[in-house]
């Protein structure tokens, strides 16, 4: 396949500003880029979605080009249905550095920051070389400004299409970039960018949007309950992440792999094969959590994951360390236990079991283990050696529920 035939294979195509684009993206090395506003200081696995198509299109020989908007950051493009919450300079400034490291650890590319060529244009500069080209009617189209019409828009969002524009034709002024690529809900500022170009430079650029990635509800990938799921591995774990990747639902997995890796047409549809004869056993799920994570990470951090989550299924937990414990059960409540106490008291301390008679029928019904091993005496004690790293008591009722104590000293 060649390059524009791998994209719609993939799904990752939804619209492009002129077909002359095919011909450009199969035989000529273009110049593109793809942005980000540093509204936190790492990217979430949406980002991750979104911007590997960097490296899918470098694969053909086209340059990619990171921006971290530091200067779009302090305005925030619209969203919706409300008004982005405005964050300080010293905040915006503080996450660009880290994205930009961060972007450049993982994919691998050139970053740069819209701050430099913004910043020192004044307010009657920026009326006159740029506001001067937009018609107020074309921006009161436009879906994200359209949608806040009735609720209202401040001038500070309005302006923001404004600036995304004058990004675009920076970018091909300096570097030659002819190509925007971003997610589908930016399509209006592409084009923005495209029509700045051709108003004030009389030269033709172009614009690519991708589908978002979505679950079969059409909510965002990587939107979860609870906190977002990080790219730093600091703030989200390889196992919360391979937790996630294997729980996905199985009508979107192929898609998934289609669009967040770059598996082959053939070894994907031999995945796609396995996964309708054998659901159960989750091989497209693990091809899927193996791709992403060891390219965020690295193949130690997915063996770690997968070694994490056998333990969690088996009730086995002696080959974890401390930090893997911690990681393994982040999020649990953790009860002070002590040795010494008997197994019934124990467990009505830590909230397995609201009474004695309770305790005693999960002990004697073979339902409870100790840091991996079967209880079934009434009569037990729990001693020094249940404690995992001579700190973690893991209590196992059944196979799913799990309790965690620590050794109170």
């Amino acid at each position: 396949m060649n390059c524009y035939e791998d994209l719609k294979w993939r799904g990752l195509i939804q619209d492009i500003s002129d077909e002359s684009l095919i011909d450009k993206l199969n035989n000529d090395k273009l110049t593109f880029y793809i942005g980000t506003d540093p509204t936190a200081d790492s990217m979430h696995i949406g980002h991750y979605s979104s911007f590997l198509i960097s490296k899918r299109l470098a694969k053909y020989g086209h340059k990619p080009i990171l921006l971290v908007g530091g200067a779009t950051g302090l305005i925030g493009d619209p969203k919706p249905t409300a008004e982005r919450p405005m964050i300080s300079k010293e905040e915006v400034e503080h996450n660009y550095h880290e994205l930009a490291r961060q972007a450049k650890e993982i994919f691998g590319f050139e970053v740069v920051n819209n701050y430099d060529w913004i910043k020192d244009i004044n307010v009657v500069d920026f009326l006159r070389d740029y506001g001067k080209y937009f018609n107020i009617n074309y921006m009161l189209a436009k879906d994200k400004v359209k949608s806040r019409l009735e609720s209202g828009i401040t001038f500070a969002e309005f302006s923001y299409m404004i600036l995304q524009a004058l990004d675009f034709m920076h970018l091909y002024e300096t570097r030659n970039c002819t190509l925007q690529v971003a997610g589908s809900d930016q399509w209006g500022n592409i084009t923005s960018g495209i029509e700045l170009i051709r108003k004030k430079l009389d030269k033709t650029a172009y614009g690519l949007v991708m589908p978002l990635v979505t679950d079969s509800n059409g909510v965002k990938f990587g939107k979860t309950e609870g906190n977002a799921l990080w790219l730093d591995k600091n703030k989200t774990s390889s196992y919360e992440l391979y937790q996630y990747l294997i729980n996905l639902e199985d009508s979107m997995i192929i898609s998934y792999l289609k669009q967040l890796t770059f598996l082959s047409k053939e070894d994907i549809e031999e995945l796609e094969a396995k996964n309708a004869a054998n659901p159960e056993l989750r091989e497209a799920h693990r091809a899927l959590a193996r791709e992403i994570i060891t390219d965020l990470h690295g193949e130690e951090e997915y063996n770690k994951a997968v070694m994490m989550s056998e333990a969690l299924f088996t009730g086995k937990f002696t080959n974890l360390g401390s930090r893997e414990l911690e990681e393994l059960f982040r999020g649990y409540n953790k009860i002070k236990v002590t040795a010494g106490k008997n197994i019934l008291d124990t467990l009505i301390d830590m909230g397995v079991c609201s009474s004695k008679r309770e305790a005693r029928e999960f002990v004697t019904g073979n339902a409870i283990s100790i840091s991996g091993n079967k209880i079934t005496d009434v009569d037990y004690v729990i001693i020094d050696k249940d404690f995992l790293n001579d700190n973690y008591l893991i209590v196992r009722r059944g196979k799913k529920n799990y309790y965690v104590g620590c050794k109170e000293v």
